[in-house]
């Protein structure tokens, strides 16, 4: 009898045991999927840091069309377009394009783009130098702004890849930055983290 008490508590001992790892290993997940990602470009997750851009030999012979989508994720009351649906490029060759942003609200709204490229593995050679999506777009009621994006494709891209998208897409992120405390919120002015 007490060695099936013993076997019964050494069983309960190891299934939760079992249990707290498996538990374990799923918040795990999220932080090593994004390593992952980060590392193969699979997902077409791209870079959150801006690129330098040196001199790099332009090629010419190259053309590569790089297509804009943009959405707003549920709730997200703005209008959000790009400026350039379209454009050919060279690799090698700097660029730019605007996207267009209005927030038809009376209120301030805080937005963050979240950027993903397809085929996924074209994210490993697009280099942003500047973008939006690098940091979160405060925006006044009723106020509109023209959001600038520059990049460039590597050279060294798969030949095989002539053409590839580009997908923003928007949040609120409003309630998120308000939970900040004042004196880490960087949208609220000086006098209004002092409490005046």
């Amino acid at each position: 009898m007490a060695t099936a008490q013993n076997n019964n508590s050494k069983l309960v001992i190891k299934l939760l045991a079992v249990v707290i790892g498996m538990f374990g290993f799923g918040f795990a997940l999220v932080p090593l999927y994004d390593v992952f990602c980060d590392i193969t470009g699979i997902n077409g997750k791209t870079s959150n840091q801006a690129a330098s851009y040196q001199s790099i030999e332009v090629d010419e012979s190259r053309e590569v069309t790089v297509e804009f989508i943009t959405r707003t994720n549920t709730g997200m009351p703005w209008e959000f377009r790009a400026q350039t649906h379209r454009v050919k490029v060279h690799p090698g060759e700097l660029n730019t394009v605007e996207f267009y942003v209005r927030n038809p609200l009376t209120k301030e709204v805080v937005a963050q783009a979240i950027p993903s490229v397809s085929p996924g593995q074209a994210a490993l050679f697009l280099n942003k130098t500047e973008c939006f999506c690098f940091n979160q777009q405060p925006l006044a009621g009723g106020d509109e702004a023209s959001l600038p994006m520059q990049f460039y494709v590597d050279p060294q891209l798969p030949e095989d890849i002539n053409y590839f998208t580009v997908q923003y897409t928007l949040y609120d992120v409003t309630a998120r930055t308000n939970d900040l405390p004042q004196k880490e919120n960087p949208f609220l002015t000086q006098q209004e983290s002092s409490g005046k």
